[in-house]
């Protein structure tokens, strides 16, 4: 039988249309934003502004015809500026920012990297759909895993130093004696970087078990010159070697593992007895009236494609999901030995989690 569907209402309709609009013209934008990124257009404008389409392209050693149609685009969603009277384009400070230095803490690109990514999945992923089988994180396109480190890095170093680690009970007085610490899923090595270059008298070591990602942290590592105090060696969140570490990070990744609570168990097992487990994770309330806004469409959406699937291609599939919330991370923590658990920190973006034994 068919449903007989009610006529919408004209206003919920225009209402409708216009976030169908919206949308989509934040979708198509996106592979420009991407193309803008790769070009170093943004860059050039920055550097340049105010500049025409030519001046971009010549700086860029781009096409100016292409350049002006996507400078026109840029402007028209807000990501740039246009003067009619010259027909030159330029940068404010927030959008430069954003969009043009790689070294601020709002910079956005890899974000766009990462949504542009899942697109070339979507077969991949229609298939996990309707099979209930998994996706692991290395079945992705390439580009996820480089739009990752971008997106996550400036964040990383914008707040690890300075404001998490301060947080928590006692770590930073031992990072800057000297410390063991590991890394746990720590991708292309963003995290462990930038604790290693702020503590000197700390060592470190990063786990992770995407073997490709171990060799770009390794590389890393190796251009930073910090090879004598860093090492990355491919191992799962459940089989790392045990070593009495003081503090052991897992920087959104938690949510991902197949088997978190044997996750916890392992890194319980493996911290000193006066150890602290440091855990990042996207920023969510416990329940899920609570993440229907903004910041939660963008996490709901990550996980329904990246977050889920890698978790149900592992042991246990327990699928946490990006919004789990503190309570919930609470429990997984608790079911792995650990005594003592806080927030010790937020961001728009992120919690800061802090569990001991």
């Amino acid at each position: 039988m068919t449903a007989t569907v009610p006529a919408p209402a004209q206003t919920d309709l225009d209402a409708f249309l216009g976030r169908f609009v919206t949308d989509l013209g934040a979708a198509l934008p996106g592979a420009n934003i991407v193309l803008g990124d790769r070009l170093g257009l943004y860059a050039a404008l920055a550097e340049h502004q105010p500049a025409t389409a030519g001046d971009v392209a010549a700086a860029t050693g781009t096409d100016a015809r292409y350049v002006a149609e996507w400078l026109r685009g840029q402007a028209a969603g807000g990501y740039v500026e246009y003067d009619a009277g010259t027909d030159t384009f330029a940068l404010t400070p927030a959008q430069a920012a954003c969009l043009a230095d790689a070294s601020s803490p709002t910079y956005v690109p890899g974000a766009f990297q990462i949504a542009t990514s899942l697109y070339r999945d979507l077969d991949l992923l229609a298939a996990a759909y309707r099979s209930g089988a998994g996706v692991g994180w290395h079945q992705h396109d390439a580009e996820l895993f480089d739009g990752t480190e971008r997106f996550f890095r400036p964040g990383y170093a914008a707040n690890l130093v300075g404001s998490w680690i301060p947080a928590l009970d006692g770590v930073e007085a031992k990072l800057l004696s000297g410390a063991q610490v590991a890394d746990v899923g720590c991708g292309h090595g963003a995290s462990t970087l930038i604790m290693a270059e702020a503590y000197p008298r700390s060592s470190f070591v990063g786990y992770d078990y995407h073997p490709a990602s171990i060799e770009r942290a390794r590389s890393a590592a190796a251009t930073a010159g910090l090879g004598d105090r860093v090492r990355f060696e491919v191992a799962g969140a459940a089989d790392f070697p045990a070593g009495g570490f003081d503090l052991i990070t897992m920087f959104d990744c938690l949510h991902d593992m197949g088997d978190p609570a044997g996750a916890a168990r392992h890194v319980h097992d493996a911290l000193d007895a006066d150890g602290t487990w440091l855990i990042v994770e996207p920023n969510a309330g416990d329940a899920v009236a609570d993440n229907l806004n903004p910041v939660g469409r963008i996490f709901y959406s990550a996980s329904s494609m990246i977050c889920t699937p890698a978790s149900r291609a592992q042991p246990v599939g327990a699928c946490l999901g990006a919004q789990a919330g503190a309570a919930r991370i609470g429990e997984v923590v608790g079911a792995g030995g650990f005594d003592r658990f806080r927030v010790a920190a937020t961001t728009p973006f992120n919690l800061v989690l802090e569990a001991r034994p």
